[in-house]
């Protein structure tokens, strides 16, 4: 139904204007005290790039944290993420991550950022907090925070905004008549737009999401989708239907799909039960990190990485690298 509401498919979207308009509101007026100054945004001593999304829901912004991480690593520097952490709840914040770290604690995209790349990641709900406690630390040449576009109390020297390029902006309307969190006018002053999927409008980067083989919860066993047979598929994140339909671009065929809420926790019973006689489940790889502790046999995740055409990626990654070399000039 909120998908019908925010793709202006429905237009229920209209009970819920007045409290987008206050959501909007209020909104504004706190950009307003940061740009006046009235309240102060803390500065790192290492510069920060946001890569964040103007819209509720997935669009695929934790697979560009995932690539760029990576590709700085390649350069030589050293890198840290920060995140907020959503679906996790810890004791205090903020919390540094290790390899015990459940996704309880620190939330499923933190936890699978750090396995996926593994460098220094920390979570809180003031992200200059988790920021702080990497460079107590970690020596690091820059940081990378997973969302927080919205999170006006840490400065940052970069803005990559990625955008749903099919579902783009629904509506228009602020939460909770609509899926925008700011205004679609916020992207004339991001460094880059990142379209995944879809056609990018001009000036956006392409990206595309490329799946990797299949990979088994317990044994770590790798093969393509196509051979696990019978297969049913589930997905938790924000826009479960993209899984749905990246599976059928491979030429798998479930027998059965379950999309779940965004962060949802699993249980084994709960899971266990999808599945019939020889069948597969077949996972995202942000659903796997919940659920290795307590994995069946017969559980894989399917991995996808960012692509971009490569002038695209060229010329974003040597901007990012300036940027990066001028900070450390300053200091």
């Amino acid at each position: 139904m909120i998908e019908r509401i925010w793709s202006g498919q429905s237009k229920l979207y209209l009970l819920l204007l007045p409290l987008s308009w206050l959501y909007g509101l209020i909104s504004g007026l706190r950009q307003l005290a940061y740009r006046l100054g009235l309240l102060r945004a803390w500065r790192s001593p290492v510069p920060v790039i946001v890569v964040g999304n103007l819209t509720a829901g997935g669009n695929g912004k934790t697979p560009v944290v995932i690539w760029l991480v990576e590709r700085l690593l390649l350069r030589g520097f050293r890198v840290g993420v920060v995140s907020r952490g959503y679906g996790g709840k810890a004791d205090s914040y903020p919390v540094v991550l290790d390899e015990t770290t459940t996704t309880q604690t620190a939330g499923d995209e933190p936890v699978l950022i750090f396995q996926r790349t593994g460098v220094p990641v920390a979570v809180s709900p003031v992200r200059a907090q988790a920021v702080q406690a990497l460079l107590a630390q970690y020596e690091l040449d820059v940081i990378v925070t997973d969302d927080g576009l919205q999170h006006y109390a840490l400065q940052r020297d970069v803005e990559l905004v990625v955008v749903d390029g099919v579902r783009r902006f629904g509506n228009g309307w602020w939460l909770p008549a609509g899926p925008m969190r700011e205004r679609a006018g916020r992207l004339r002053r991001v460094d880059a737009v990142i379209t995944n999927g879809g056609e990018a409008k001009a000036g956006e980067i392409p990206m595309t999401l490329a799946p990797s083989l299949a990979v088994n919860l317990v044994s770590g066993e790798k093969k393509p989708a196509t051979e696990l047979g019978s297969v049913v598929a589930m997905a938790g994140i924000g826009h479960p239907p993209r899984f749905f339909q990246t599976l059928k671009s491979l030429g798998v065929e479930p027998k059965a799909v379950h999309g779940f809420a965004d962060h949802q926790p699993y249980a084994l019973d709960a899971l266990s039960g999808l599945t019939t006689g020889e069948q597969s489940l077949l996972m995202t790889e942000k659903d796997a990190v919940k659920c290795r502790g307590f994995a069946k046999d017969n559980w894989w995740y399917l991995p996808v990485d960012a692509n971009f055409p490569s002038e695209d990626e060229a010329r974003l990654l040597a901007t990012l690298a300036n940027v990066i070399s001028r900070r450390r000039v300053e200091v």
